[in-house]
């Protein structure tokens, strides 16, 4: 499918099965945020909840943190946003229209082709006021990232959780970015989530962190579900390097509208700490008591968008085939982050088959997020589950009044298997773990 062609239908299905909508929908809608309906949050959640889980359950150095989204202004001077996290931005002089400079490659505007004003820097920053008069003093940014939280905390980190370089900070935020030409759904948004992890390692030691975090970053995309040939590295040449960064690597994915970052892995060095120690006059070393040595960690950092990895789930697994007669679309999400991990359904209304699937409903919910549905043709609950990207359906029958069975029908192959009621749960255990 064309481009556009794919991120309508997606943007289609998202709305109509209560994944995403535009935010103040009713008012006309704001450019470039987004709400999560029912579907979305949950996949939202799901998401989440790996991460969370491979970065800080799974590991014994890595530790959680969930810092303020206002800080005080003084971080973002001494972490280069204020003076550095610009983007340079040109007017069409014909249209009216704002791009970002790299988008007008050809020097002209690429809406209208009309003649471009010359580039000038825009800082991505929100600006807002912290108390009741709107005066210089008081003003604090939104958070363009959720990484200095980490550092200006690193030591209030370390030192209850007794961690010993190298050790990580993980954590999972909103933040925000007064993007000059949003857009591709929710590619690139205003609000936005990110899941971060800086990783603090003695500076001899960089480069196989480095190296190390590239590996397993790209390994948790593979467990997500993601197709493996869809995944590559970009490598920064010296003159894509971010003023605190030594290397840097963008993993990246084939959406439809071309290879774009989906995960950022830095090595950012000591830039971070040194400067918030000098800012400040506090210590942020670490003593390593072994060797007797005192320095600055180095950070790796691997940065991911939450909004940006759903879009991804959703895109990679779009899928349409033709089933007798009739468009079939699936999402095909990995049973672990599904939004529902299984419907019920009664074949039929009558002969005591909705009280056994309320049963089965009402005991396998304890467990697991599922849906219950008896409206229309068994067919037609198929495909609606199909499109929100349900693994397993489960049909009670008339057979199953008879030997307790039911059918399990899977999403993907559409073959269907019989099996006894009291094993539903351990089936669906199984099924849905990774």
């Amino acid at each position: 499918m064309a481009e556009n062609t794919v991120m309508e239908k997606l943007s289609s299905l998202a709305k109509r099965r209560g994944f995403i909508f535009q935010s103040s929908e009713i008012y006309g809608g704001l450019n470039a945020c987004w709400d999560y309906g029912p579907m979305g949050v949950e996949l939202k959640r799901n998401i989440k909840e790996f991460w969370w889980r491979s970065m800080t359950l799974l590991r014994d150095d890595i530790e959680g943190l969930d810092a303020a989204i206002l800080m005080h202004p003084k971080v973002w001077e001494t972490s280069g946003h204020v003076a550095n996290f610009t983007d340079p931005m040109v007017d069409c002089k014909k249209c009216k229209g704002r791009f970002r400079a790299d988008e007008a490659v050809s020097g002209r505007c690429p809406k209208c082709g009309g003649e471009l004003t010359e580039a000038r820097q825009f800082n991505l920053m929100f600006k807002t006021f912290m108390g009741p008069v709107e005066e210089g003093a008081a003003v604090v940014y939104l958070r363009p990232e959720t990484a200095q939280g980490i550092y200006v905390n690193f030591l209030n980190v370390q030192g209850p959780s007794r961690q010993k370089v190298p050790f990580g900070i993980a954590q999972i935020g909103k933040a925000f970015r007064n993007e000059i030409s949003p857009g591709n759904f929710i590619f690139r948004m205003r609000e936005f989530e990110q899941m971060e992890m800086q990783f603090f390692v003695h500076p001899k030691e960089d480069e196989k962190w480095f190296e190390f975090w590239r590996q397993e970053r790209m390994k948790w995309y593979f467990q997500l579900g993601i197709r493996q040939e869809k995944l590559r590295f970009h490598q920064h040449g010296p003159e894509e390097l971010a003023h605190y960064a030594k290397a840097a690597n963008d993993l990246q994915y084939e959406f439809p509208f071309g290879w774009q970052e989906l995960e950022g892995i830095h090595n950012r060095t000591d830039f971070d700490l040194s400067r918030h120690s000098q800012a400040t006059g506090k210590e942020l070393s670490y003593f390593d008591e072994p060797t007797k040595e005192r320095f600055i960690p180095y950070i790796i950092e691997t940065s991911a968008g939450c909004d940006r990895t759903l879009l991804t789930v959703l895109i990679d697994g779009y899928y349409e085939e033709e089933v007798k007669g009739e468009t079939r679309s699936v999402l095909r999400i990995a049973p672990h982050i599904a939004p529902f991990k299984a419907a019920i359904f009664p074949l039929v209304n009558r002969d005591g088959m909705p009280e056994v699937a309320t049963k089965i409903y009402n005991n396998l919910r304890k467990k697991f997020k599922i849906f219950y549905d008896d409206k229309g043709a068994v067919g037609r609950r198929y495909r609606r589950m199909d499109e929100v990207g349900t693994p397993f359906c489960m049909t009670v029958d008339s057979q199953t009044l008879q030997d307790e069975t039911v059918t399990i029908r899977d999403r993907d192959t559409m073959q269907q298997t019989r099996h006894k009621i009291s094993e539903l749960e351990g089936i669906l255990q199984k099924k849905v773990e990774i």
